[in-house]
């Protein structure tokens, strides 16, 4: 079973994104901040990551960067989802930006696609 990080400092946003992806056949785990995510990283495997723009602490920006200087690590696909406008430019090595509120089919379809 594929394995996805959720990673916002919306619980609302967690809690529906995990049941979505649950609901569609994969594992999620979450984090609410770029710290708890890294510590996640760092501790298990991921197949892709959600990851939110605007933290509080570092953003999901200084996240990315952390994780591209990993060697191993780095090959996770990310996908951005967050409520700024222009997120399509925060990080352009993401394989999907989506604003909040996205449409659920697209997400599934863009996590398929990347998960085959």
């Amino acid at each position: 079973m594929k394995k996805i990080l959720i990673i916002d400092d919306d619980p609302v946003i967690r809690k529906y994104l995990a049941s979505l992806l649950n609901d569609n056949g994969y594992a999620t785990d979450v984090a609410q901040n770029a710290r708890e995510a890294m510590d996640l990283v760092s501790a298990e495997s991921f197949d892709l990551i959600t990851l939110d723009l605007d933290m509080p602490g570092e953003w999901g920006t200084r996240f990315f960067s952390k994780l591209a200087q990993d060697k191993v690590k780095k090959n996770i696909p990310v996908i951005v989802i967050s409520g700024m406008s222009g997120n399509e430019y925060a990080i352009p090595k993401a394989v999907a930006s989506l604003t909040k509120p996205f449409d659920q089919k697209e997400l599934l379809k863009i996590v398929r696609d990347v998960l085959k």
